[in-house]
């Protein structure tokens, strides 16, 4: 496995060089200790004053009742739409954390979570997402149609009013979502962990361990069991995601998967259960864990073909003076 090499340079009083982005860790204030304090930063903004802004914000919003359903953690309660909302909101927080912590903590430009180049490529992060999305939701999605139909049907409680009014939410907050967590854990975490050690495996492994045990909490893990927690969050996306990151030198194709992830379980296909309930169109009522993994083993190889053989990547941009 090779690191992508593209242009970066080490502060303006450098001579530059080829780098990735984590590479990048280097730059600004990157001693280990700014590393704990910059988390330190983002789980006092995302959980403290995120914890204590969004009960505020749904009191604003819908009052006592909305209020006392999000302290007693009953989102359902709130609707479809403020469910999702108020579920989601919390990655608002984390995300104007991450920023504080990188521009602050460690002075540099927060887009070096993501590349060292002097701008993200938009069209790297639209490769990502369609290499992923058609693949995943054609095969591990509606897939599950021709093997489970009696599992598998349109959503009962569809309501277009409802839908049209959640699709640009929808849109919104997934994708601060899914950024926010490319950002901590492809680009954070492993960009910390390279200061500890810069080897390709543990870059690897340790931010898809870490991501594995944070999502142990959610309905499906419960529902999928081992099975769901290895292939479904520790290998993919988890140490997939990464490896690809590593081998591009950027985030840059990891947001854009992790967005194709998301959002399709959001508008298209939900499963009963999920730690997100949306108004989607289609609902499989039942989780099937041995079927989405091994549709994992047909899904990974078509996302590698389409995103390395179809899409081609950026060609090296101007340093970045960071």
């Amino acid at each position: 496995m090779k690191f992508k090499a593209i242009k970066g340079r080490q502060g303006s009083s450098m001579e530059a060089k080829d780098a990735t982005y984590v590479e990048a860790a280097g730059w600004g204030k990157y001693r280990w200790w700014r590393y704990l304090l910059g988390l330190v930063v983002i789980f006092f903004v995302g959980l403290v004053v995120g914890g204590i802004a969004i009960p505020h914000i749904a009191f604003l919003f819908g009052g006592q009742e909305w209020l006392a359903a999000v302290n007693r953690l009953d989102y359902a309660a709130l609707g479809p739409v403020g469910g999702f909302v108020a579920v989601t909101a919390i990655f608002s927080f984390f995300l104007a954390g991450i920023l504080i912590a990188v521009t602050l903590v460690h002075r540099r430009h927060p887009r070096t979570l993501v590349t060292a180049r002097e701008r993200i490529s938009w069209r790297r992060v639209g490769h990502g997402f369609v290499a992923w999305f058609v693949p995943f939701w054609l095969i591990a999605g509606l897939g599950q149609y021709f093997f489970y139909p009696d599992t598998f049907s349109f959503n009962v409680d569809f309501d277009f009013a409802t839908f049209a009014l959640f699709v640009p939410i929808a849109l919104i907050f997934t994708a601060i979502q899914t950024t926010t967590e490319e950002l901590f854990f492809r680009g954070y975490i492993v960009q910390g962990a390279s200061i500890v050690w810069s080897n390709r495996v543990f870059l690897a492994l340790v931010p898809a361990t870490i991501f594995a045990l944070a999502h142990l909490f959610n309905p499906e893990a419960s529902a999928g069991g081992w099975l769901t927690v290895f292939f479904n969050y520790f290998l993919v996306p988890g140490l997939l995601w990464t490896v690809v990151s590593l081998i591009d030198g950027t985030t840059e194709l990891a947001i854009g998967v992790h967005f194709a992830h998301n959002i399709g379980g959001n508008l298209l296909i939900g499963v009963a259960g999920n730690a997100v309930n949306a108004p989607t169109l289609f609902t499989i009522s039942k989780f099937h864990a041995t079927y989405t993994a091994l549709s994992m083993l047909v899904v990974v190889p078509v996302f590698l073909a389409i995103a390395y053989k179809v899409f081609k990547r950026d060609e090296v941009s101007k340093p970045v003076d960071s």
